[in-house]
């Protein structure tokens, strides 16, 4: 899956010479945690929570609220904005975003084709796809089965389930150690009763069985 397929479109921005109650009104107002800073169309930053926070007098200081809020006024997004963030193409995978973001710590990527910001995707629109990919929330039987990593497994397990006419929807393999990999099938039945049965007959351990009615 691509990430242009789970980003969000037409994000929420801010411009660099706006000042830090400004960005921190839209967060607020639309309940979010981070912002990318675009100028002239283009992606320059991108400012969070955390850095208006940072930016903020501490309760400790001197100053009267007066002269807090006049602070703040006067401080633009581009001083406290992080500059050159990490981006990702739309037609990027899932995959590369998710490898991106733990790699580098965060939680949240600006997509940027050709210099121009067109979305943004983040670590919960990352986990709604991987539940999405397995299946997690389907209808049906998924079962986790103990297999040899060995050529021709995968080609056998699905050659058993064939024979009684289930479809196979989702799959997914956890390589182990031992030589051994935890394989799961979704299926789309419930009923898996004679198909547990011949699996566990050909060799086969059926480690869980999961149901979503």
């Amino acid at each position: 899956m691509f990430v242009k397929n789970k980003m969000t479109t037409n994000p929420f921005t801010v411009s660099p010479d706006q000042t830090i109650p400004d960005a921190h009104e839209i967060m607020t107002r639309h309940g979010i945690r981070r912002l990318p800073v675009v100028k002239d169309g283009k992606l320059v930053g991108i400012v969070t929570k955390e850095d208006v926070l940072r930016a903020s007098p501490s309760q400790a200081t001197t100053f009267s609220i007066g002269e807090i809020t006049y602070l703040l006024s006067k401080t633009k997004v581009g001083r406290i904005m992080t500059k050159n963030p990490v981006t990702i193409s739309s037609n990027a995978l899932l995959e590369e975003a998710a490898t991106l973001m733990r790699d580098n710590k965060i939680g949240f990527l600006p997509v940027v084709d050709n210099g121009k910001l067109v979305g943004i995707i983040t670590e919960s629109d990352i986990f709604d796809s991987f539940i999405e990919l397995l299946g997690f929330r389907d209808y049906g039987t998924r079962l986790t089965i103990e297999a040899l990593d060995e050529p021709g497994i995968m080609s056998h397990l699905t050659s058993i389930i064939s024979k009684f006419g289930a479809n196979i929807n989702h799959v997914a393999v956890y390589h182990g150690q031992s030589g051994k990999s935890a394989v799961v099938i979704g299926l789309n039945t419930l009923n898996t009763g004679e198909i547990e049965k011949e699996i566990e007959k050909e060799g086969f351990k059926i480690l869980y069985k999961l149901q979503n009615k």
